[in-house]
């Protein structure tokens, strides 16, 4: 079905279409020199439609055709995702860029997945079977993982397999299969099948309730403020404060199969680090290349605003793609403030009625929608897959009374607030644990987490008192509370991302390391004055600083583990002659 454009407002087209038209439908918008440029339908008013354009709509004009077509928005899913580079229309970037060079030309589209590769598919499923949406019809192994071949998702009912190839090697757009529905029609099957990027991907026999924590070898996290696996968090924070760094260390060392990064309109010097980075990287779990389970999304800042929510949505659509295979996901999105940015901009062009700071009334069911697109699945077979969202939010001024911060607050589990302070400190990760929290049960026991959290806050109103006060100001006991505070602070919450063992920290060394901490914070001292307070306790952190370098199965680890546990035995008291003798 055609239509002709009217309006050509930055990325929004108004077309007047000549017959029926479906909400969030795609189209064509041709340019007089036969580019066409992929658009979605976002609104209906009669005969008038209006398009968002996810590419630069330089060269559109008055007049030029428009092409409506039937169905949404899609990503092509299959065997060959995993590794990929994309653009939030899930063009590859590589091959795109060895057509048309480095700079992108709008209207250029290429699949997303190869169709020259051949992959080595075993049959399960015989020819009689009954099947429905979901089900597998045979595996191909795809780099670390077994990837399933599964009767295309939109398929409703219970259909027959007719015909289904054996053992070999076939690429993705050949047929494999042919099923037969309840009527008698016939359903062609390839290794490949669409999906709509906005529709959740849900087939599965109950959604479970998340509790297997989601161990990302940052203490802070794992033992402070958890995340599950099938959970959601948000970091947000100011420029500069490291999401992005946090966010790359956690898909490095968290405990998860498959990590999709979605950079939804960040600046282009921190997408093209990524890009650089990853490839080379090897991954600590596997000590194969980190991209063999690692998907890419990129949309940078100066791309148009239409695309960052494309990236979003994509890289929901493929997270939930392999958890339909029981696998674990985790999702990375970088950062969703651009995302909302994008929104704020397309509302205002529609002329809609804005909501706080002209961000859109929708704001926060837009924001939920995405981020209940997580959860843990019980799948028809009975294997567990769990999708994690991650999300990083970066409030102007660092100010977390923002719309974008204040709507992510209300739905994810877990918050992870950065501080410029702890930032410019140099104290990473920057988490201010006075400001987060989390919903969830961790690795470490919630009475143990609640006995920290309130020395941390007694230690700060200390801190706070002997800026105004000095020290001479506080009681002994006083400002042993505050190094105490100072001592965990340096030597459990901040890690060296640099440091071979101390970047990340398994879940039973963080246990074990945890009580060793508690049991001298718990340690009643008698100090007899602040500069031994001050020694004894310089001296213990050193101790802890040293072991968090050790590999657990060196020397050096038992040795420093065992003046530990004769510091907790004498209260620090033989340290203390040590130390006044040196």
């Amino acid at each position: 079905m055609k239509g002709k454009i009217v309006v050509v407002y930055g990325n929004l087209v108004v077309a007047e279409a000549d017959g029926q038209v479906v909400q969030n439908s795609i189209c064509y918008c041709y340019r007089s020199d036969g580019a066409k440029l992929l658009s979605e339908v976002i609104r209906i008013r009669g005969r008038l439609v209006d398009l968002q354009v996810f590419e630069e709509t330089r060269g559109l004009k008055v007049g030029d055709t428009v092409e409506f077509r039937d169905e949404m928005l899609s990503v092509t899913l299959g065997p060959g995702l995993l590794g990929q580079i994309y653009d939030g229309l899930q063009n590859p970037l590589p091959r795109l860029a060895e057509q048309v060079g480095f700079f992108l030309v709008p209207g250029q589209y290429i699949d997303g997945l190869q169709t020259d590769i051949e992959w080595d598919f075993t049959t399960v499923a015989r020819v009689g079977d009954r099947v429905t949406a979901g089900d597998t019809l045979g595996t191909v192994p795809e780099g670390l993982f077994t990837h399933r071949i599964m009767v295309p998702f939109l398929l409703q009912g219970e259909w027959t397999i007719k015909s289904i190839v054996g053992d070999g090697s076939y690429t993705v757009d050949k047929e494999i299969a042919v099923l037969s529905g309840p009527d008698g029609q016939e359903q062609s099957v390839m290794m490949q099948q669409n999906w709509p990027t906005k529709i959740p991907l849900n087939i599965s026999r109950k959604r479970l309730m998340p509790t297997e924590p989601l161990v990302s070898r940052i203490r802070i996290i794992d033992s402070m403020f958890p995340v599950v696996r099938g959970g959601t968090y948000c970091i947000p924070g100011p420029f500069g404060a490291g999401k992005t760094v946090l966010q790359q260390i956690t898909s490095r060392h968290a405990e998860i199969d498959i990590v999709i990064i979605a950079a939804c309109g960040e600046r282009a010097g921190e997408v093209v680090e990524t890009l650089r980075e990853f490839p080379e990287l090897t991954d600590p779990r596997t000590g194969r290349n980190l991209m063999e389970r690692t998907i890419i999304i990129c949309n940078t800042s100066s791309m148009p605003v239409a695309a960052r929510e494309a990236s979003v949505y994509t890289a929901a659509a493929l997270g939930e793609y392999y958890r339909q295979m029981g696998l674990n996901i985790l999702i990375l999105a970088d950062s969703t403030s651009r995302w909302a940015q994008a929104m704020r901009e397309v509302s205002g062009r529609l002329e809609e009625i804005p909501g706080e700071e002209a961000f859109p009334a929708y704001l926060e069911s837009r924001i939920a929608a995405f981020y209940e697109r997580a959860g843990a699945l019980e799948l028809k077979d009975g294997t567990i897959g769990t999708l994690t969202i991650g999300g990083t939010v970066s409030p102007a001024g660092g100010n977390f009374e923002e719309p974008v911060t204040q709507a992510t607050l209300k739905v994810v589990g877990a918050f992870h607030g950065l501080s410029r302070a702890r930032s410019d400190a140099r104290r990473y990760p920057s988490i201010d644990p006075l400001d987060s929290w989390s919903k969830y049960g961790g690795i470490i026991e919630s009475e143990k987490v609640g006995r920290v959290n309130d020395l941390l806050r007694r230690g700060n109103e200390i801190q706070q008192m002997m800026t105004v006060v000095g020290e001479e100001g506080t009681s002994v006991e006083d400002f042993t509370v505050s190094l105490k505070a100072d001592f965990f602070d340096n030597c459990f919450l901040q890690q060296n991302a640099f440091d071979e063992v101390d970047a990340a920290t398994p879940a039973e060394r963080q246990k074990f390391v945890f009580d060793k901490m508690l049991a001298v914070l718990d340690m009643d001292f008698d100090f007899v004055d602040k500069e031994q307070a001050r020694r004894t306790l310089v001296h213990i952190s050193d101790l802890f600083r040293n072991w968090n370098y050790a590999a657990g199965d060196s020397n050096e680890f038992k040795e420093i583990e065992s003046k530990i546990n004769d510091f907790i035995e004498v209260k620090g008291i033989l340290e203390e002659v040590e130390i006044v003798s040196a």
